[in-house]
């Protein structure tokens, strides 16, 4: 005989282990969109925080008293050597020396032509580079390197450094010296401040950035040869203001990068010769000063750390430039589908709305109804019931796929006329819609969700199309009944705009891509043309449609056959419901694709309806959240009010086709208050949730049916309060 309390032990054992398996899978299916996500983002924090762009600093000091400067500072050479404190020094270039120097760079086209000029008249100088733009072209820096000339530091973003902190500095250095390492493997003790000019010009401002400098080794650069060539005067003027008197040795100033520097290349090509023919050597500055190399050959971990930061900065720069042209589609799909919907809903809503429009002869014969449940004792009371108001003669039959809350024991006791129960063993819901269909008594056959209550009028709405013969299924108008909650507002909009306004559409262009579970309806012979509804798709009613399509069958938007349908009342069985649709959506797309080489009316659909539908509904979400995105870049980065502006006018253009849908649906607008909030908050949860679609398929996952859980609070408009159970509140579904 067992001992009770070793099961009980055991029993217990097991329930740790499957909480502890819920624990550890509850996250993982955030995992990976949550880390794409972060990835992105940390991308483009990167280069934001590496290119300055955050509160980018661009104050110049004006000159100030210079009590502090030391007088063989201010009177000295344009090389400060303050490594030792108690010494500082203020040297000089060698007589028939030019140290000539070109600061901001290295720039694409500019840094290579100077490096020509160079090459060409055997000459050396110093590139005082920033770090910005040495991690956006390594090359340059190795090529400056390799052809003997030497590098120096400009800060990574070239700010006024008598403005920065300690730390600060220390940060301009470290990032210029990585960048400069990962492009030459070498670190460089020259240092130039930007604003700098002559040691004359050393202020209070300046001189402690220069003593700081110095402490940590190294050797300050200004000049005493300025050219002026940032200001574009001439090939003359550069000339005239670069050339030394007499024979001293200079150091001269001039900019390889910041703009159009076709003048400098151009006063190179004098300059070079003509100072060589006068004597003058064009050495590093180090030569000139006969001291030691600038440069220290770096190995080892302190290399590979500068070549993962040139990797980092790469991807992360290729990352911006890649979402910046998703953002340029999204724009332009924005505007095209915002203006493609209004158009062409406008244009459906006139036709369906003359008062002499017909699909053809009235359409007055019994039809039937499929109602699949599964554990539906919430709701399914209320389903059948919503049904015997039908004006339309219809029959019922529930399909009951292995519930085991009792729901077709409800459906029994209600003894209502024309409603049969069809039992199975659980298999699924296309299972169920078969064994339905092979049930039904009619040749239309209208399918509906056990969650879901019709109007009286619906079912004779959703049926009048198929008076038209080229007609072969019929989309409802499926509306969120429980909307009181702040989710079920933000999906009442999505199914009001992004739904119906979206069928509409797609009825004009002949591409209907889903008739929706909660309201549709199919002519029975058609659907066994089909093999009926398929299991090899999560998103069966995607599939169908899409296979009606490709049999030549019409399929249309009935706007009057309401349906009211409980949506998901939390984030996480919203995140399960969508996840399913997402993939079965691409799942459907999949197997439909050999319609795009296929002739007749599955080669239209294939080659007009599937890219359509694959970029509306695949391509269009996926990259919508790029507009948040770069909301919380502009934000962070600037330029923040454009970002600002740019980003409510796509919130205006948005507020205007939902105001629009809901004047088409007669709904009230109050709902629409929260529409930014839903674009800040719900959108991302759609977008993760297709984020997470798309890596299951690429992936090769499987998804299973996921049952949502239900309340039983929608039911249709007009019902007596009578017919409710006694102890629910009263929730109505419209207002």
């Amino acid at each position: 005989m067992s001992n009770p309390r070793r099961r009980s032990s055991q029993g217990a054992r097991r329930s740790a282990a499957r909480t502890r398996s819920r624990r550890r899978w509850f996250p993982m299916r955030y995992l990976l969109p949550l880390l794409v996500l972060g990835a992105m983002m940390a991308m483009l924090m990167l280069r934001g925080y590496v290119h300055n762009e955050i509160t980018p600093d661009h104050r110049v000091r004006e000159a100030i008293d210079s009590f502090t400067v030391p007088k063989d500072i201010l009177e000295g050479g344009p090389v400060i050597d303050a490594r030792d404190p108690k010494d500082p020094k203020a040297l000089r270039v060698q007589d028939k020396h030019i140290v000539i120097t070109f600061d901001d760079g290295p720039d694409p086209v500019w840094t290579p032509r100077v490096l020509d000029k160079l090459k060409q008249y055997n000459a050396h100088g110093v590139f005082f580079v920033t770090g910005a733009n040495a991690i956006r072209y390594p090359d340059l820096v190795k090529r400056i390197v390799d052809e003997g000339h030497e590098v120096g530091v400009h800060t990574f973003n070239h700010p006024d450094l008598s403005y920065k902190t300690k730390n600060g500095i220390d940060w301009e250095f470290s990032q210029t010296q990585l960048a400069i390492a990962g492009g030459a493997g070498v670190h460089t003790s020259l240092f130039r401040p930007p604003y700098s000019s002559m040691s004359s010009a050393m202020d209070d401002a300046s001189w402690p950035v220069a003593k700081y400098a110095g402490e940590l080794g190294y050797l300050t650069v200004v000049n005493d040869t300025d050219s002026d060539d940032w200001r574009r005067e001439g090939v003359a003027s550069i000339l005239k203001k670069a050339t030394p008197k007499g024979t001293k040795g200079t150091i001269t100033l001039m900019h390889d990068s910041g703009g159009d520097r076709s003048q400098t290349v151009a006063a190179l090509n004098k300059f070079l010769p003509d100072m060589q023919e006068r004597g003058y050597k064009f050495t590093n500055l180090t030569t000139a000063l006969g001291a030691p190399s600038a440069h220290t050959t770096i190995t080892g971990l302190e290399l590979w750390k500068s070549k993962a930061f040139l990797v980092a900065i790469a991807v992360s720069d290729n990352v911006t430039d890649v979402l910046t042209v998703g953002l340029a589609i999204v724009g332009s799909l924005v505007i095209a589908r915002f203006g493609l919907m209004l158009i062409l809903s406008f244009a459906h809503a006139r036709k369906v709305r003359k008062r002499n429009f017909r699909w053809g002869p009235q359409i007055t014969k019994p039809v039937t109804v499929l109602v699949p449940a599964y554990n539906e004792r919430e709701c399914i009371a209320n389903t059948v019931r919503s049904l015997m108001s039908s004006d339309h003669p219809i029959e019922v039959i529930v399909i009951d796929d292995g519930s085991t809350d009792g729901t077709a024991d409800i459906v029994e006791q209600m003894r209502l006329p024309n409603v049969r129960v069809v039992r199975q063993q659980n298999a699924g819901k296309p299972a169920a819609l078969n064994n339905g269909i092979r049930h039904a008594r009619y040749d239309i056959i209208v399918m509906m969700d056990g969650d879901t209550v019709f109007e009286a009028s619906t079912v004779r709405e959703l049926v009048q199309p198929f008076g038209d013969p080229r007609v072969g299924a019929v989309a409802g108008n499926a509306k969120v009944g429980n909307r009181d909650s702040l989710i079920g507002a933000w999906q009442h909009i999505e199914y009001v705009m992004g739904f119906n306004l979206d069928r509409r559409l797609y009825d004009m262009l002949g591409i209907m891509p889903t008739i929706p579970g909660a309201v549709g309806a199919f002519r029975a012979d058609a659907l066994h043309r089909v093999g009926g509804m398929s299991e090899d798709t999560l998103a069966e009613d995607t599939d169908i449609t899409m296979a009606f399509h490709r049999e030549g069958w019409k399929v249309v938007y009935a706007e009057n056959a309401r349906a009211w349908t409980e949506a998901p009342e939390s984030v996480q069985q919203l995140w399960s419901q969508r996840y399913r649709w997402s993939y079965g959506t691409m799942q459907a797309i999949w197997k439909h694709r050999r319609s795009i080489i296929e002739k007749g009316p599955s080669g239209r659909f294939g080659r007009v309806g599937l890219p359509i539908v694959s970029l509306f509904m695949i391509l269009f979400p996926l990259l919508a959240p790029l507009i948040d995105i770069f909301l919380i870049y502009g934000l962070v980065f600037g330029p923040t009010q454009k970002t600002i502006i740019a980003w409510f006018g796509v919130l205006a253009l948005q507020a205007i086709c939902a105001a629009y849908a809901f004047r088409l649906d007669k709904e009230k607008m109050t709902h629409l208050l929260t529409l930014p909030l839903q674009q800040l908050l719900y959108r991302q949860i759609m977008y993760v949730v297709l984020l997470q679609s798309w890596i299951t398929a690429l992936t090769g996952g499987r998804l299973r049916w996921q049952k949502l859980r239900r309340t039983g609070v929608v039911e249709a408009p007009g019902s007596l309060p009578g017919q409710r159970r006694e102890h629910e509140q009263e929730r109505w579904p419209v207002g």
